[in-house]
C-alpha cells in the first residue's frame, strides 16, 4: 500500500494551494482520512480529518481557510488551503485507515512540503 502526497510548495501570504493525497495497493475500503502537519521543533498536528460519510473536522487554526475533501472512488483525499499564512509552514502528511488484507490498518503518506513566505 501506498499513500502518494502531492501538491506542497512555496507560496506567498495569502495565496492557495492543494494538497493531494492518492492511496494504491489492493484496498477493500476506507474509513477516516486526515491530513497532519509538522513544523520545525514542534508536534505533529491534526489539521483536518474527513469521515466515508464525509463529516469533516478542522483545528481551530485553519477553520474558515481550509477544507477536506476526498474522493472514495479514487481512495483519493485532498486540502484545499486558502488565505496562508507563514505559521501554516510545515511539512503534511496524509493518514488513512484502509482495509487491506483482511484487516483495518493506519497508514501514513510520505508528506508534502508547504512552505509561506514572501
Amino acid at each position: 500500500v501506498q499513500l502518494q502526497a502531492s501538491g506542497g510548495g512555496l507560496v506567498q501570504p495569502g495565496g492557495s494551494l492543494r494538497l493531494s493525497c492518492a492511496a494504491s495497493g489492493n484496498i477493500f475500503g476506507s474509513k477516516n482520512m486526515a491530513w497532519y502537519r509538522q513544523a520545525p521543533g514542534k508536534q505533529r498536528e491534526l489539521v483536518a480529518r474527513i469521515t466515508s460519510g464525509g463529516r469533516t473536522n478542522y483545528a481551530d487554526s485553519v477553520k474558515g481557510r481550509f477544507t477536506i475533501s476526498r474522493d472514495n472512488g479514487k481512495n483519493t483525499v485532498y486540502l484545499q488551503m486558502n488565505i496562508l499564512k507563514p505559521e501554516d509552514t510545515a511539512v503534511y502528511y496524509c493518514n488513512a485507515e484502509l482495509f487491506i488484507g483482511g484487516s483495518w490498518g493506519d497508514y501514513w503518506g510520505q508528506g508534502t512540503q508547504v512552505t509561506v513566505s514572501s
